[in-house]
């Protein structure tokens, strides 16, 4: 949706976007890499308002900080 402005599920095209944030104790959208709110990822989320379906997004400059803190599967 992210992308393309059209839900994969529904093919609707009413999107809206609710970007990632990061409040205090960790409240928000958002993955958590240290102790500090500055180690914040916020992931940013899609959704179609015609179905209810929503996509998760981070951003890629954010990558190398999640990298370092999970390990892969």
């Amino acid at each position: 949706m992210k992308n393309t402005k059209k839900c994969p599920k529904c093919g609707g095209s009413e999107i809206i976007f609710v970007p990632g944030s990061a409040g205090v104790y960790g409240t928000g959208n958002n993955i958590m890499t240290g102790h500090t709110i500055m180690s914040a990822v916020p992931i940013d989320r899609y959704i179609c308002t015609a179905c209810g379906f929503s996509e998760e997004w981070i951003d890629l400059d954010n990558m190398d900080k999640l990298k370092k803190k999970y390990d892969e599967i």
